[in-house]
C-alpha cells in the first residue's frame, strides 16, 4: 500500500462547488490505481475551498504520469435535472507521493455531470518532449475530444469560419460567460433598451427635430470624452484627429501621390496651405495624408422604417503642417468617380456643405469600423485563434498555457453576436445603413485583400508611412504594448524551444498555425499569413500578433464606441438622403433630414454603450489568476511583463494629464486580456 496526499482547490465563481462524489486515479509508469474517493465527514468541494485528503493505492504505480478525476452523483439511482449536472470548477490538484516533491496538476476547468477528466502535471511540454507512450496517447485523446467538442462551420460565404453552435445556451461551461458576467450583461442591456422604450424613442421612426433635440441622448449616459466630442465635433482639427486616436485609427496613410480619381488642385487647397502653395511640393515633403474608404464603393444598402438608406465611398486628403500644429482636412470627395456630380468639398465651402461632407466621411467610418476593424479583425479572427488553440494545443503545451487567458469568453460573445447582432432581424439589419448584406459584402471584400502586415502593428505603421506623424497616440501606446508582449513571448518561447529545429519539429504548433491559415484566412497564400513556422523568431512574432489582436487591438477599437457615437452626428450609423451632387444646396434642415431616424439612432447607441465596457468579471491585460505555468522561469517572465505594463500605464497617465482629450484606449489596466464583449 502506498499513501498519497491529495490537495484540491475549488474555484471561487458562483456555482463552482459541487455535492457530487469526487475520486482520483493515479496513472504511473507501472500501472493505474482504481478510483480513490476523496471523502471527509461533511461537505467537500465548496466554493473557494482548498482541502487535503489522504488516499491509499493498492499497488505501486511507479513514476506518476497522470491524474484522472472522477465525478459522479452523490445519490443513487442517478438523479435527473440540475442535480445530475451539478457542475464543479476545479482549480488544481496537488499530489504528494510517498517519496519525492509534491506534483501540481493545473485544471481550471468545469466538470458537468458524471465524467472523467485526465490531467497532466503542470510543467509545459511541447509535442516532441513527451518521453512516454501513455503521455503521448493522452495528448492525442485530449485533442480528439476537443476537436469533437469544438467544430467549425461557415456562417457566411467568404467569412472566416467559426464555432458550430447556434446559441449560447448550447455552449459548454468552459467557454460560457460566468454567472456574474452574464447577469451584468443582461441587466445592462435590459436597462438601456427599457429606458429608450419608456422615453418613446425606440418606436419613433421619424427624423430628429433639431440638433438640440439630439442632445437628449446625453440624458441616457455620458462620459467626459463624449462631452468633448459634442463640444468639438464641427472643428476640422477634431475631425482629423479621429483618424489618429478615434474609433478607427487604422486607415490613415501617408500620401506620396494623389490618386488619379481624386483631382485636387493647388487652387483648391490654397486657403489652408497658403497662396502659391504646391501640392506636389507637399507630397514630396511628406506632409499629406489620405483616408480612402474605397472598399465601400457600390456596397449594397439597407432599408430602415420602409425607407432606402444611402452610403458613400469618400476620399479625404489631410495636411500636417511641418514643425507642428494639428492635422487638418484639405479636401473630401464623396465617391470614387470624380465629375460634375461628385464635387470636391473644401473647408472654404459654406458651413453646411463642408459639415455635411465631413459627416458623410464619419458615416463611412462607422460602416468600415463596425464591419471590418471591429467585427472582422477584432472578433472573427480572434475566434479563429481561439478555436485553433482549443483544437490543436493540449493543456500541457506551453503555447496553450500562454494563449488560453487571451481566449476567455471569446466564443461566448461571438456566438451571442450571431444571435443578437449579425442575424436576420437584429441590430445590424434593423439600424445600420448598409445592413447585414452590406456588412457581409464588406467582409468578403476585405478577406480578399487582408494581409499579415495589417495584423502586425509595427509593420502596419511602416506600411502606412505614419511612423512620425505627431500626436498619434494609438501608434505610440500600441507599439509600447506590442514591445512588452513581444518581450514576454520571446522569453516563454526561449524556455521551451531551444532551437529553430525544435519549432519545426513541434507537430502540434504546426497544426495550430495551419488551421488558422486554412479556417481563418481560407488558405489564401497571397495574404502573407504563414501556414507554418520555421524559426523561434517567426513564432515569437506570430504569437505576439495573436495576443495583441485578442487584447490591446480589440480594446483600442471597441472601448470608444459609445464615446464616439452618443453625439450621433459625429458617427451616424446610416444616412437617409443620398450624398450631395452639387455645392451650395445644404441647409440645416437638409443636414438633419440626412441623419438617421430616432429609433435607429437609439438602437445603435444602446448597443454600442453595451459593447463599449466589460460587464463585470474583468481580467486586465497581463492578469493571470489561473496559474497554468508552474515553473519558476515562466512565472518570472509573467512578473516582468506585468511590471513593464505598469510602467507603460504610468507613462500614459502622465502624458494624458497634458491632453485636452486624454487617450485612454490603450492604458494597460483598462485593456481586457481577451475579446469578451
Amino acid at each position: 500500500m502506498a499513501e498519497y496526499g491529495v490537495r484540491v482547490s475549488t474555484g471561487e465563481a458562483i456555482g463552482a462547488g459541487t455535492w457530487n462524489r469526487i475520486a482520483v486515479s493515479i496513472v504511473g509508469t507501472l500501472g493505474e490505481t482504481p478510483p480513490l474517493p476523496l471523502d471527509h465527514f461533511g461537505k467537500e468541494f465548496s466554493k473557494g475551498a482548498v482541502e487535503d485528503f489522504r488516499v491509499a493505492s493498492p499497488q505501486d504505480v511507479g513514476r506518476v504520469l497522470l491524474l484522472r478525476l472522477h465525478k459522479a452523483p452523490l445519490l443513487l439511482p442517478s438523479p435527473v435535472g440540475p442535480l445530475a449536472r451539478d457542475a464543479w470548477f476545479c482549480n488544481w490538484l496537488q499530489l504528494t507521493p510517498p517519496q519525492g516533491a509534491p506534483l501540481r496538476f493545473p485544471c481550471y476547468q468545469w466538470m458537468e455531470g458524471s465524467g472523467i477528466l485526465t490531467l497532466r502535471e503542470g510543467a509545459g511540454k511541447v509535442s516532441w518532449a513527451d518521453d512516454h507512450p501513455v503521455l503521448q496517447q493522452q495528448r492525442r485523446e485530449e485533442l480528439q475530444a476537443r476537436q469533437d467538442s469544438y467544430q467549425w462551420k461557415t456562417y457566411r460565404p467568404g467569412w472566416p469560419r467559426c464555432l458550430d453552435e447556434k446559441t449560447v445556451k448550447d455552449l459548454d461551461l468552459n467557454i460560457k460567460y460566468s454567472v456574474t458576467k452574464n447577469v451584468h450583461f443582461y441587466l445592462k442591456a435590459g436597462s438601456g433598451f427599457t429606458e429608450m422604450t419608456l422615453k418613446g424613442l425606440l418606436c419613433r421612426k421619424g427624423p430628429w427635430k433639431s440638433l438640440h433635440e439630439m442632445k437628449r441622448m446625453f440624458n441616457f449616459h455620458k462620459s467626459p470624452a463624449a462631452e468633448y466630442v459634442y463640444e468639438h465635433w464641427q472643428e476640422d482639427a477634431f475631425f482629423a484627429s479621429q483618424f489618429l486616436n478615434g474609433l478607427n485609427p487604422v486607415l490613415i496613410r501617408r500620401c506620396r501621390s494623389l490618386p488619379e480619381n481624386f483631382p485636387v488642385t493647388d487652387d483648391m487647397v490654397a486657403p489652408v496651405l497658403g497662396p502659391g502653395a504646391s501640392l506636389q511640393a507637399e507630397l514630396e515633403r511628406g506632409s499629406l495624408f489620405l483616408v480612402d474608404h474605397a472598399i465601400l464603393s457600390g456596397v449594397r444598402t439597407n432599408v430602415i422604417n420602409g425607407k432606402p438608406q444611402f452610403s458613400a465611398a469618400p476620399m479625404t486628403l489631410l495636411y500636417q503642417r511641418p514643425g507642428g500644429g494639428p492635422l487638418l482636412p484639405l479636401a473630401i470627395q464623396l465617391s470614387q468617380t470624380p465629375g460634375p456630380t461628385s464635387p470636391i468639398f473644401l473647408p472654404s465651402d459654406s458651413k453646411w456643405d463642408w459639415l455635411l461632407a465631413k459627416t458623410w466621411v464619419r458615416n463611412s467610418e462607422f460602416s468600415v469600423h463596425e464591419a471590418l476593424t471591429h467585427l472582422l479583425q477584432a472578433h472573427l479572427l480572434s475566434e479563429v485563434f481561439t478555436m485553433a488553440t482549443l483544437r490543436q494545443l493540449p493543456h500541457c503545451h506551453p503555447l496553450f498555457k500562454l494563449l488560453i487567458p487571451h481566449t476567455r469568453y471569446t466564443l461566448h460573445i461571438n456566438t451571442l453576436a450571431r444571435e443578437l447582432l449579425i442575424a436576420l432581424g437584429q441590430v445590424v439589419e434593423r439600424s445600420t445603413g448598409i445592413g447585414l448584406g452590406g456588412f457581409s459584402e464588406l467582409i468578403q471584400r476585405r478577406m480578399e485583400e487582408l494581409s499579415y502586415t495589417a495584423l502586425c502593428l509595427p509593420e502596419d505603421i511602416r506600411a502606412r508611412g505614419v511612423e512620425d506623424i505627431p500626436g498619434y497616440y494609438y501608434r505610440d501606446d500600441g507599439l509600447q504594448i506590442w514591445g512588452a508582449v513581444e518581450s514576454f513571448v520571446s522569453e516563454i518561447v526561449s524556455i521551451y524551444y531551444p532551437s529553430d529545429t525544435s519549432v519545426r519539429d513541434d507537430s502540434e504548433l504546426q497544426a495550430w498555425v495551419r488551421e488558422i491559415f486554412s479556417e481563418g484566412f481560407l488558405g489564401r497564400e497571397d495574404s502573407g499569413v504563414p501556414s507554418s513556422l520555421d524559426t523561434r523568431e517567426s513564432l515569437v512574432h506570430y504569437a505576439t500578433m495573436v495576443i495583441f489582436n485578442c487584447s490591446a487591438k480589440h480594446y483600442a477599437v471597441s472601448a470608444g464606441q459609445f464615446d464616439s457615437s452618443i453625439w450621433m452626428p459625429n458617427l451616424p450609423p446610416t444616412m437617409q438622403l443620398p450624398p450631395p451632387t452639387s455645392k451650395g444646396q445644404t441647409e440645416p434642415e437638409g443636414f438633419i433630414a440626412t441623419l438617421p431616424a430616432v429609433n435607429a439612432t437609439c438602437d445603435i447607441i444602446v448597443t454600442l454603450w453595451l459593447l463599449s465596457k466589460e460587464p463585470g468579471d474583468r481580467r486586465p491585460l497581463g492578469t493571470y489568476p489561473e496559474e497554468h505555468f508552474i515553473e519558476e522561469a515562466p512565472r518570472r517572465s509573467i512578473a516582468a511583463f506585468q511590471s513593464r505594463l505598469a510602467q507603460i500605464s504610468k507613462d500614459i497617465q502622465k502624458r494624458n494629464k497634458e491632453l485636452a482629450l486624454p487617450y485612454t484606449y490603450l492604458d494597460p489596466p483598462l485593456i481586457e486580456n481577451s475579446v469578451s464583449i
